[in-house]
């Protein structure tokens, strides 16, 4: 009954927003370090047709992809789900979605990326889209392979491979993290598996990345993103995803 187009018509008349087309590649960065990024460095501006009462979107150039579309601190699955209906009914084609995330299984050095192919719904948004199981399949193999092979000249290691998302990354128990790498996944994160549910629904194409940064601060010097907080290697990410998208 309630659907996003009706929020943003309503949110539009109230703001008096223009009826403006967001672009068609859109990216989520719920630590906010790109936007921040963006905003030090004035290379983003505002999206002046955007019309979410949570959020902004900036917009910005990147090269070899034109305008992508980019929308802060959306973090957790409620939030990064409301805000990726929204943006698919205003226009988004392609969204990309680039979360930190806390390494479950050791596979080499922090940080890297983790293309993420399923990961185990422990939330509560993806049980509203797909009936239950223990994981969420990335809906679309066929453009993760093309972003997998568009991601293998990054600087930054890609791997690919599962993760966990959970709602409450302050209960990440010694039993539960046990359990999730007994199931072989990688890193653990907050929106991957409400994503990817909504994508199957919906037949929108979505790709999650894991930026695997620290192991739960289990040791001093964790949280370490590298350079500009790690804002230019997610960029980087976000044109391989986008020309893995294009074909």
């Amino acid at each position: 009954m309630f659907r996003p187009e009706a929020l943003l018509r309503e949110a539009r008349r109230q703001r008096q927003l223009p009826l403006v087309a967001v672009p068609e590649i859109c990216v989520l960065d719920p630590d906010g370090d790109v936007v921040r990024h963006l905003k030090r460095t004035g290379a983003g501006r505002i999206h002046e047709g955007w019309a979410c009462y949570h959020t902004e979107l900036l917009a910005l150039d990147i090269d070899g992809v034109g305008e992508v579309g980019i929308v802060g601190c959306a973090v957790g699955a409620p939030f990064a789900v409301l805000v990726a209906e929204q943006l698919f009914a205003s226009g988004c084609r392609l969204l990309v979605s680039v979360t930190s995330a806390g390494q479950i299984n050791p596979i080499g050095p922090t940080p890297y990326f983790v293309l993420i192919d399923r990961a185990m719904r422990d939330e509560g948004t993806s049980y509203h889209y797909l009936p239950g199981s223990i994981f969420a399949e990335a809906p679309d193999t066929t453009l993760l392979d093309r972003v997998e092979r568009a991601g293998r000249s990054l600087p930054e290691k890609l791997h690919r491979g599962s993760t966990w998302t959970t709602d409450a990354p302050y209960r990440e128990t010694e039993a539960a993290i046990a359990r999730a790498r007994d199931l072989g996944t990688l890193a653990v994160e907050m929106e991957a598996a409400a994503l990817y549910a909504f994508g199957a629904t919906s037949g929108h194409s979505i790709v999650c990345f894991a930026h695997v940064t620290n192991s739960m601060a289990q040791t001093e010097g964790d949280f370490e993103k590298g350079e500009a907080d790690g804002a230019k290697a997610t960029l980087a990410v976000v044109a391989a995803a986008a020309q893995g998208w294009r074909g």
